[in-house]
């Protein structure tokens, strides 16, 4: 179905990897020790954002004084922790396994390079991608192309002949700036 790209991105929490429950589990622990809360609709609005960028919304809601970087590291402890007993691939992943070796693949996530090598190690999913590319690799992040273009570069084809899977508003604005195909995977 995807024969015609030369080069397959993937973001990876929600649409390769389940892991939205147990992130949303690891902010409602961290936030719960500050007394805060957070907007289920606006987190899911947030996706594909870097823990820190998420973090700053979450304190400017609440008008904190707390240091947005501290947060996103205390959350990242918290899912770190819980992560690796409760991921598991979706169904997308047999989009992965069909094109392994058929053609160069790479992974585009908001989450930092270090947990997403993690996680696809864990699942022994990390040999069928030629690149990962997080969060802490990029300067400018969803929406901007950054994260995709560098994808593209590192899996050696041009923007133009790729497509992107994604999950999120951010990541699909992203992958269109970057003058990529698109695939919204919450209309699969």
């Amino acid at each position: 179905m995807y024969d015609r790209y030369q080069g397959l991105i993937f973001d990876m929490d929600g649409t390769i990897l389940d892991t939205e429950p147990t992130h949303l589990k690891a902010w409602h622990e961290v936030l719960a020790r500050y007394g805060m809360k957070f907007d289920a609709a606006a987190m899911t609005g947030l996706n594909g954002s870097p823990t820190w960028r998420i973090a700053q919304a979450v304190i400017a809601e609440h008008q904190a004084d707390l240091d947005p970087h501290q947060l996103a590291a205390e959350k990242t402890r918290a899912v770190e922790s819980m992560l690796l007993d409760t991921v598991r691939p979706l169904p997308l992943i047999e989009v992965v396994k069909s094109y392994h070796g058929r053609r160069p693949m790479a992974v585009g996530t908001g989450s930092e390079h270090r947990m997403a090598e993690m996680l696809l190690r864990h699942l022994g999913l990390l040999d069928c991608f030629d690149a990962i590319v997080g969060a802490d690799d990029v300067q400018r992040h969803k929406p901007e192309p950054d994260t995709f273009l560098r994808c593209a570069e590192l899996i050696g084809v041009p923007p133009e002949h790729c497509v992107v899977f994604e999950d999120a508003d951010f990541g699909i604005q992203a992958a269109r700036s970057a003058n990529m195909a698109v695939v919204d995977v919450r209309t699969l």
